[in-house]
């Protein structure tokens, strides 16, 4: 458990407390050791929608819920939900985090009550954000249906129901296909030649001759934004390389099919930001003054490529049910104001 450069992280002091108090202040070394190791291992799912809701722009607040509860027969009645969080839009809300690869989310029916009870006893709506692979969605957890012995949503339903874009600002976008970042590289001394005359291998002194990019019209383009170019690391690029007897042009464009949701493409951005290829350290990520160094608002550099014809379609996604937290007093009382397009 390291923070950045192999130190510790920030609010290591918090994780060994509450460490401390869960085992009465009496544990040896060794079995608080693994307690914080464990404790940290379960956090990284709350810490990253934690993070994705603050880098997306519309989350006033959001934080961790002290799940320390007294008395203690107050467990049997209430679970204290994972996080607390205000949006621009519905006021504060309680979020139950969960990291699920199965595409049925299924909850107990007491663990579930418990939850509710305790949303209904402070007069919060209650959420529930589900990481399903990379994709996260977040939805009012009174779609959870009773199905024999547990409440299950499946993930289409979780995805039509999704409330991350209408409350957070999440979005899918595609990019034009032709678009892309191209590299000629100029031979300039041959090094060496492997094989015979029908199957051989050369080996190249090779020099960047020029760097350049295009649009989805396939024009080059030396004016496109900064965070116009970053926008391309957040796809999964097609790379094509051309020969000729004097250069090589390695070319990474944006193939046919394929979208992207800003959440996603967060981690894309802190990858290569990070020069990484384990998860992104949300712990530290959410006490950095900003998350990400290339994009500031990703939303207005959508807008803007689409300007540069580098993005083709930036999709708002609407749940198909609206919760009443979230419609205004006329709304809610207008038959069918409930209901939303997706």
């Amino acid at each position: 458990m390291t923070g950045t450069g192999g130190e510790p992280p920030d609010d290591i002091e918090r994780l060994i407390q509450e460490v401390l108090a869960e085992l009465g202040y009496s544990g040896d070394a060794a079995v608080v050791a693994r307690k914080v190791k464990r404790l940290n291992l379960g956090l990284p799912a709350e810490d990253e929608f934690s993070v994705i809701c603050a880098w997306l722009g519309r989350c006033r607040l959001v934080h961790k819920l002290d799940q320390a509860q007294a008395p203690l027969s107050s467990r049997d009645t209430f679970q204290v939900p994972d996080l607390l969080a205000a949006f621009d839009t519905g006021g504060p809300v309680l979020i139950e985090v969960k990291s699920k690869k199965s595409p049925t989310l299924s909850l107990r029916p007491d663990y579930l009550g418990r939850l509710q009870a305790y949303a209904d006893l402070v007069g919060r709506p209650l959420l529930i954000a589900w990481k399903f692979h990379s994709i996260w969605t977040l939805f009012d957890a009174r779609h959870l249906q009773l199905a024999r012995t547990s409440f299950n949503i499946s993930h289409e339903r979780a995805m039509k129901e999704n409330l991350l874009g209408l409350l957070a600002g999440d979005v899918a976008y595609v990019l034009r296909p032709g678009a892309g970042v191209h590299f000629d590289l100029a031979k300039e001394e041959l090094i060496g030649v492997e094989g015979d005359a029908a199957n051989f291998t050369e080996t190249w002194k090779m020099r960047v001759s020029e760097v350049f990019f295009t649009d989805g019209d396939g024009a080059r383009r030396s004016d496109l934004h900064g965070e116009t170019q970053q926008l391309l690391a957040t796809w999964n690029l097609e790379t094509v390389e051309d020969h000729s007897p004097t250069s090589i042009r390695n070319s990474f464009i944006v193939g046919d099919g394929g979208v992207q949701f800003a959440h996603v493409a967060l981690v894309h951005l802190l990858t290569w930001e990070g020069g990484r290829t384990g998860p992104p350290p949300w712990r530290q990520l959410l006490q950095a003054p900003k998350i990400t160094r290339t994009i500031d608002d990703f939303g207005r550099a959508l807008d803007r490529a689409l300007g540069e014809k580098v993005v083709r379609y930036v999709f708002h996604q609407q749940p198909q049910t609206t919760p009443d937290f979230i419609l205004s007093k006329d709304e809610a009382a207008a038959p069918g104001g409930a209901a939303a397009t997706a």
